[in-house]
């Protein structure tokens, strides 16, 4: 009986960690039928939007906006209706280089004066779609972008990439996966500062997951 015993356990933790790997690929299967009506809340630990701009003509250069908050409703049946709110902490901007972060979140040399980037107390940047296209697992997503105090429209490309529950040992939610692309005109939000030995135009790569509320 204990060998017996032994056996059966060996088998578990053997069995154990391919059963919970198994569940674990299941929001990244693209398939869309998993996807159920509802709303859905930003996962803040696993949404990221990659910023990137080109540095003297030499290199691109990278950044990364984290944290993020916001909701999703979504009817498979008519995913044209779906609506996002999603909110940036631009004071959580993340960078490779100290310096860096440090500059774009700095004050103003003269009181009173216009910081080069977003300043040491910049507001949330809030994204709020306005309307959705979508064609099977891809979608063009438009909205409001509110960025440094200016909202301008912007549109998304996003394509589907996963969606369904996570393992009872990891809360057991519905996740919904998405990733995206845009561009946008930093001028046009009034951050103007080393144009054009920064680039102008920044491209933006957005990945975004959600749990059913």
């Amino acid at each position: 009986m204990r060998i017996r015993s032994i056996v059966l356990a060996a088998g578990l933790l053997v069995a154990t960690p391919l059963i919970a790997q198994q569940a674990m690929q299941t929001p990244g299967a693209k398939d869309a039928a998993r996807v159920t009506a509802g709303t859905y809340t930003v996962d803040p630990d696993h949404t990221l939007i990659a910023w990137e701009v080109d540095h003297f003509g030499f290199t691109p250069y990278f950044g990364i906006f984290g944290s993020s908050t916001g909701t999703l409703q979504i009817d498979p049946k008519n995913p044209n209706a779906a609506k996002v709110d999603i909110t940036i902490p631009v004071s959580k901007v993340t960078t490779a280089s100290a310096g860096l972060t440090d500059h774009l979140l700095r004050a103003p040399k003269e009181a009173g004066g216009k910081p080069d980037f977003f300043g040491p107390s910049p507001a949330d940047a809030r994204f709020v779609s306005t309307s959705v296209v979508a064609k099977g697992d891809e979608a063009k997503v438009t909205g409001n972008l509110t960025l440094n105090g200016i909202t301008k429209p912007v549109t998304l490309d996003v394509e589907f990439y996963g969606a369904g529950k996570m393992p009872a040992q990891m809360g057991g939610k519905e996740g919904l996966g998405f990733e995206a692309e845009a561009r946008i005109k930093r001028s046009e939000f009034g951050i103007g500062y080393a144009i054009p030995l920064v680039s102008d135009e920044v491209k933006l790569k957005i990945a975004v997951g959600f749990y059913k509320s």
